[in-house]
């Protein structure tokens, strides 16, 4: 050291060329950490959407497919006859909707079932010429039914454009009702043989002359839950032998029902060759009459009794509000009878099925990935893997009412 520089200058210079000290590392690098940490915070929201944007939309569009078919479905309920004798939408004659399956694959009622809030059942008469009355009274047994051709029929087509494979049904103004497949067609003997979609194969009645054959559409809509397969499904069902899924990770389906408050009442004498005679629901016997195919008293029907003060046929059903309104028809109401057309039928149905003037559904899908979906609760209904906020997608729902044209006419 040179004796001329004073010690302390000496000292000054060595600290100003010795560098950070461990203590200012770390802070610095604590302070970097910090600064990087909030510069990443700040892109971290824009990644979570890239994840969870494409989910959301997927869900919308299930939600909107799902929504329209049932919507579409519904709304054409009890579209009926347009030609012949039996004109007028099918609630005149039996319920065209059902709160159960039906059919080859899925019988609710043959389990004692008669009602699912998660399942529905529906007819209707297409836009289709071939519509016709039977000829002759029709054994139960499966057999050759002979039919008349209707004013509608086109030219030179006694069979009204019935054809093998085409699924019909018969009907006629007791509340009974059939479904089956034509098999063959003879148009030289106006034959059609029928084979019924449910075992046993014969028909849950004989029909009597006039029975209504027509060509018909038959659906069913239910929720599929198969945990054991991890399946949640919106399914289709034909009533025959196909069902399909539509649309998957259905964790919600709920059907309501409202109905007609007022119970029905007879418009004119049945005894009138023009009708229609009640409100609605099927049409009572005459007075005195006893239909030897049920098991109701003479002059009446599931949905009409004979006053014993008056003699007059009353309403088996009770009012529930004011006219014009619409009542909540609850499970209990829909499955405790009366039955149409009566206790002891293979296809009984309860009455109070004749009331169905608007359906509610609930409809509910989930994230298709365990990530995206958190606990189970008020946001998933079935609960995932997921715990990043920005990164989950909460299940969507909606809520809807269809009205069926064909069952609100004349209201």
């Amino acid at each position: 050291m040179n004796p001329k520089v004073p010690l302390d200058a000496v000292r000054r210079r060595t600290r100003a060329e010795a560098g950070f000290t461990l203590v200012e590392m770390l802070i610095a690098m604590a302070v970097m950490l910090l600064i990087l940490g909030g510069v990443f915070q700040a892109f971290n929201p824009a990644q979570g959407s890239f994840m969870t944007q494409p989910e959301v939309a997927d869900m919308q569009q299930r939600l909107r497919v799902g929504t329209d078919r049932l919507y579409n479905g519904i709304v054409v309920a009890g579209a009926g006859i347009y030609s012949g004798a039996a004109v007028g939408n099918l609630g005149n004659f039996f319920a065209p909707v059902l709160p159960y399956l039906i059919g080859a694959l899925n019988d609710d009622p043959g389990r004692g079932v008669y009602f699912r809030d998660d399942a529905i059942t529906i007819f209707h008469v297409p836009t289709t010429a071939s519509q016709c009355t039977i000829r002759d009274k029709m054994p139960q047994p499966s057999s050759e039914v002979k039919v008349n051709a209707e004013p509608g029929c086109p030219a030179n087509d006694p069979l009204c454009g019935f054809e093998q494979g085409m699924r019909v049904i018969i009907f006629d103004n007791t509340g009974s009702f059939d479904f089956f497949t034509v098999t063959e067609v003879q148009s030289d003997a106006l034959h059609l043989q029928h084979r019924p979609p449910i075992n046993p194969s014969d028909f849950s009645k004989a029909y009597d002359v006039g029975a209504v054959i027509s060509q018909v559409e038959t659906d069913a809509y239910y929720w599929r839950r198969d945990v054991a397969t991890n399946t949640f499904q919106l399914m289709h069902y034909d009533l025959f032998a196909n069902e399909m899924p539509l649309i998957d990770d259905v964790v919600g389906l709920r059907f309501e029902y409202l109905g007609d408050a007022m119970a029905p009442v007879l418009r004119v004498p049945v005894t009138d060759p023009v009708g229609p005679w009640t409100s609605y629901g099927p049409t009572p016997p005459a007075l005195g009459v006893d239909v030897a195919s049920d098991s109701w008293p003479a002059g009446e029907n599931c949905t009409f009794r004979i006053d014993p003060a008056t003699g007059l046929q009353v309403s088996r059903l009770a009012t529930l509000g004011p006219p014009g309104s619409l009542a909540p028809l609850t499970s209990a109401q829909l499955s405790d009878g009366p039955w149409c057309p009566d206790a002891a039928n293979i296809n009984r149905y309860d009455a109070d099925l004749h009331r169905v003037r608007q359906v509610r559904v609930s409809f509910r899908v989930q994230a298709s990935a365990a990530t995206l979906r958190g606990p189970a609760g008020t946001l998933f209904a079935r609960a995932g893997s997921g715990r990043l906020s920005d990164r989950l997608v909460p299940d969507q729902a909606v809520q809807f009412d269809v009205t069926p044209r064909n069952l609100n006419l004349g209201r």
